[in-house]
């Protein structure tokens, strides 16, 4: 029908019964089609009952086909392996057999081999003589930085016998254990510290390792306070015990020798001190037996690295320590062996080495009052000095000393 307004034509409208036939006939029609759908279906469903065996046999040869497949291309892939390692062991057989074609060759030609180790022999031989020849020159520097000398004494002239001075280091005199209460104890801390200081650099261009070790309290070489204490080692030589730190260095309040009262106070600290097996330290706790101690630590280095460039110090001259220091940077052996290189030095102290601590120990701390006889009446002790004034002369005691007999100790010790 045509629009009233715009004069078009517009959808086309049906009455009711008109829709109701129309769908009637659009049901008829759909129910045909699907009544011909199923009867194609079935159709179809039986033509595949007749052909799904012969589907399912092909769909498995197929499989079985790329199981096959797949098997055979990882059999090629382990042949070319095993053609490699074939590859591979033969040539190892061959380099093997040649290797022992050598050897056996060289089993019947000792010489060349002989001449290669007499080579690498002296190569070593040469690189140590240099190397020993290097550490010398820089010992005789630090001997000369150091100014370590003796002054005072005289050689032996014309059939007369020398005599010995006092060996100082940096123009300080370092007195032997003996003398040192004849010194203030400022300049005693400051000659031990130029000799510490001078041994740590002399074992650290010689590569040996010492059986104390000496620290700082400012954590440097030079810096605040020495102090020293073994480190770890063996039995031997007893002194892998005395692992306490022990000051090397005197206190400001020790009495000098200004006097003879405080020289002879200062004696006593020093020389009446007893000797313990106590792994920190002797009996008498003060500061003054710690220092011995701590000294024969220092005289205990000075005797072990002279062992070690082949020099001999008894036990009697352990207390010249610069003059065993001079003697160390003067012997023929000096660098040849380290603990550092080759060849190498076993770690201190080694059973070889001759001196044990606690001789030292006691030889440095040697008290003369413990070895006189026990007390007895004074008639019987008037008797006695009587018949040795007649047997003996007369000695003039020097104040603040004390007499010990010389075979017993030797020069340099109280």
């Amino acid at each position: 029908m045509d629009c009233n307004n715009c004069e078009l034509k517009q959808r086309q409208f049906f009455c009711e019964n008109c829709l109701r036939t129309h769908l009637r006939d659009f049901r008829h029609q759909t129910q045909h089609f699907a009544s011909d759908r199923d009867d194609q279906v079935s159709k179809a469903s039986k033509a595949l009952e007749t052909m799904e065996p012969a589907r399912i046999r092909r769909a498995t040869l197929v499989e079985w086909q790329n199981r096959v497949d797949e098997v055979m291309g990882g059999l090629a892939k382990l042949r070319k392996e095993n053609d490699k390692k074939r590859d591979r062991l033969r040539t190892l057989r061959e380099n093997l057999a040649a290797r022992r074609r050598t050897l056996s060759a060289a089993k019947l030609l000792p010489q060349p081999t002989t001449h290669l180790a007499s080579r690498e022999t002296h190569e070593l031989n040469t690189l140590s003589v240099t190397l020993a020849r290097a550490r010398s020159g820089l010992v005789q520097e630090l001997v000369e930085v150091f100014n370590v000398v003796e002054v005072g004494g005289r050689p032996p002239i014309g059939g007369k016998a020398g005599t010995k001075g006092e060996w100082t280091i940096g123009d300080l005199i370092l007195p032997v254990p003996g003398d040192i209460r004849r010194y203030p104890p400022d300049h005693i801390n400051a000659v031990i510290t130029h000799t510490v200081h001078f041994l740590s650099l002399l074992t650290f261009y010689l590569g040996i390792k010492l059986p104390f070790e000496i620290s700082w309290a400012g954590n440097k070489l030079g810096v605040g306070q020495p102090s020293i204490g073994a480190i770890k080692g063996s039995e031997a030589g007893g002194w892998a015990k005395w692992y306490t730190k022990h000051p090397l260095h005197l206190s400001s309040a020790t009495p000098s020798a200004s006097t003879s009262t405080s020289s002879n106070s200062q004696t006593q600290s020093l020389s009446a001190i007893p000797v313990s097996e106590s792994y920190t330290e002797a009996a008498d706790p003060s500061p003054q037996a710690s220092f011995t101690t701590a000294l024969a630590m220092l005289l205990y280095n000075v005797c072990y690295l002279a062992y070690t460039q082949s020099v001999e110090v008894p036990l009697s001259q352990a207390g010249d320590v610069l003059s065993n220091l001079w003697s160390v940077c003067c012997s023929s052996e000096l660098g040849r062996k380290s603990h550092e290189t080759a060849p190498a030095l076993p770690p201190p102290t080694p059973l070889s080495f001759p001196l044990d601590f606690t001789q030292l120990l006691q030889a440095t701390t040697a008290n003369p009052a413990s070895r006189t006889r026990p007390s007895r009446s004074s008639k019987a002790r008037r008797s006695s000095r009587n018949a040795r004034d007649k047997r003996e002369p007369t000695i003039d005691e020097e104040d603040g000393w004390d007499l010990v007999d010389g075979d017993n100790f030797g020069d340099g010790f109280p």
